[in-house]
């Protein structure tokens, strides 16, 4: 990832230059993690640059920011417009979009009262997340010592700043033992998801994936896919899964914005994947493709044209 070609920002209903879209110190977010986010695709289609899904990403943040009772002072509207205008000024086809809301500067007690939320909008291209090879290839993930946290700790259904502090132990671990992605569990040892990407593994041509109830984050990309294989004659269940689920599976792969639908070939000391992509992977992944490049008519009511 880069941001060499990031030149506008908006921050608090404004186009700022990069350089000065800046926080102070003393944020409240920056010591305590106090702020939600999201991670949103503009692709270069047929229709031209458009954002996947943005009210569902934009529904999604706003539910974040009541979990933490952070009072987004924007409307839904307001925030498409602008995601729609960083986009146009920073003249992408294609890019990663990242909506921020966060609780600024004004005290630093652990209770947040009185302190200011602050909006952001950035955006850059966006390069391979995992490997890449991931997507033609798969990639190698491991399980990880630390568990998923649970809802009766944080709320799970919420993607909040101070929650990936999870991904990243677990994501750091991962590459340092040499693997492309970390698999964490949950704390009754069953599949919860990767430090940023929903889980599917296909048995006997039935694709299986876990919910809610397993400490996940609901996924766009993740209820995306569930429509595309319901759509296209694809089995699904959801229900839990556990590490036989995987070591047993006929394919696996992961889903999220950032990585789409891309194939697991290897997990550690369980089982490998030699011709990873699998068909029904690849066919969910080829779906997928040409949903986002507008390609296929029947879905480009997920598709927001950023000049419209």
């Amino acid at each position: 990832m880069s941001f060499e070609q990031s030149h506008w920002v908006w921050m608090n209903g404004k186009i700022v230059p990069w350089q000065n879209a800046t926080l102070h110190v003393s944020s409240h977010a920056l010591h305590y993690g106090s702020g939600v986010f999201e991670g949103i695709r503009c692709y270069d289609t047929a229709l031209g640059p458009a954002i996947f899904r943005l009210p569902e990403h934009l529904e999604r943040l706003c539910q974040s920011a009541q979990f933490y009772d952070l009072k987004i002072p924007y409307t839904s509207a307001q925030l498409d417009a602008a995601v729609c205008e960083v986009v146009r000024r920073n003249e992408f086809k294609s890019c990663y979009v990242r909506p921020i809301a966060y609780y600024g500067s004004n005290s630093l007690g652990v209770h947040p009262r009185n302190n200011p939320t602050e909006t952001a909008i950035i955006a850059w291209p966006w390069a391979p997340f995992l490997n890449k090879n991931g997507e033609s290839q798969g990639v190698r993930i491991c399980i990880s010592p630390w568990r998923k946290f649970h809802s009766t700790m944080m709320p799970t259904a919420a993607k909040a700043c101070g929650q990936y502090i999870n991904s990243i132990l677990a994501v750091q671990d991962a590459q340092r033992r040499g693997f492309d992605e970390a698999l964490l569990l949950d704390k009754h040892e069953r599949i919860a998801e990767g430090s940023g990407e929903n889980l599917f593994v296909v048995k006997d041509g039935r694709v299986l994936t876990n919910d809610s109830r397993h400490s996940i984050l609901m996924g766009v990309t993740r209820d995306s896919v569930l429509q595309l294989a319901r759509d296209n004659g694809i089995s699904v269940e959801t229900r839990d899964l556990q590490l036989e689920d995987l070591a047993t599976a006929d394919e696996a792969f992961f889903t999220g914005t950032a990585v789409e639908v891309t194939p697991i070939s290897e997990i550690e000391n369980h089982r490998t994947w030699p011709n990873s992509p699998g068909p029904i992977t690849k066919k969910l992944a080829d779906l997928y493709r040409a949903v986002t490049t507008g390609k296929d008519s029947r879905y480009h009511h997920w598709l927001r044209p950023v000049a419209g």
